[in-house]
């Protein structure tokens, strides 16, 4: 870790909102952001492009490590480019979800993308998204967040998301994937889903959006790593 770049983590399972959070922080604190899920579902989406399989750990643990990848910012929006190609929208889907946890299972592949995660911490400072962002790859952050919700709940947003989007899908369907998602990752041997000692969990289920930028917004400024400004 860069020395003295204040880190903040957010964990969690999916759906909790940790990317909407951790991206209108970092926008508010004008830290960098890094959205280690991403990196998962692009080395899956890359092995797909490939034709590697999806439990081949040392062809994916090469993909991983080489991987080319890019994050430009174009008219303020945030674009994702696989070898070139514009994969924003293509990897948010279910199914490249259920892939990267497949993928983000396998030690050999964590480990490829360990040292490129902990690169991302420069100043000012930086809001790292993830599952374990807090217990491995930042231990020694400053502060720490678990950010969680009900699985029904998780279900009911990714659902809104969907229909908004236009894409017609099964809330019990989403309920299903969330829960077999979630055993995923908190079962698998290395680094599983679950808190930092020291971590603070905040329940998202009954909050806002708005109220919960606050909260941590208000927790970095109680620790003197945001002037509230």
């Amino acid at each position: 870790m860069t020395a003295n770049a204040p880190v903040l983590t957010i964990d969690g399972p999916g759906g909790a909102g940790k990317g909407t959070i951790s991206s209108l922080v970092a926008e508010r604190l004008g830290w960098h952001l890094l959205d280690s899920g991403a990196l998962y579902r692009l080395t899956a989406q890359a092995a797909v492009k490939h034709h590697v399989a999806l439990d081949d750990e040392a062809a994916l643990a090469d993909i991983a490590a080489t991987l080319d990848v890019a994050f430009p910012v174009e008219e303020g929006r945030p674009r994702t480019l696989l070898e070139g190609e514009d994969v924003s929208r293509l990897i948010r889907t279910e199914q490249a979800g259920e892939r990267a946890s497949q993928v983000a299972a396998l030690p050999k592949v964590r480990a490829a993308l360990l040292q490129r995660q902990r690169d991302f911490c420069q100043f000012p400072g930086l809001v790292a998204d993830g599952r374990d962002m807090g217990t491995v790859v930042f231990p020694e952050a400053p502060l720490k967040i678990f950010l969680t919700a009900s699985a029904e709940e998780r279900a009911r947003r990714r659902h809104l998301q969907l229909q908004e989007a236009g894409v017609d899908a099964s809330l019990s369907s989403l309920l299903k994937e969330i829960q077999a998602r979630d055993a995923r990752d908190t079962q698998r041997s290395v680094a599983p889903l679950k808190p930092a000692d020291d971590a603070i969990t905040l329940d998202t289920t009954r909050l806002s959006i708005p109220e919960v930028v606050d909260r941590l917004t208000e927790l970095l400024a109680q620790r003197g790593m945001f002037d509230g400004a």
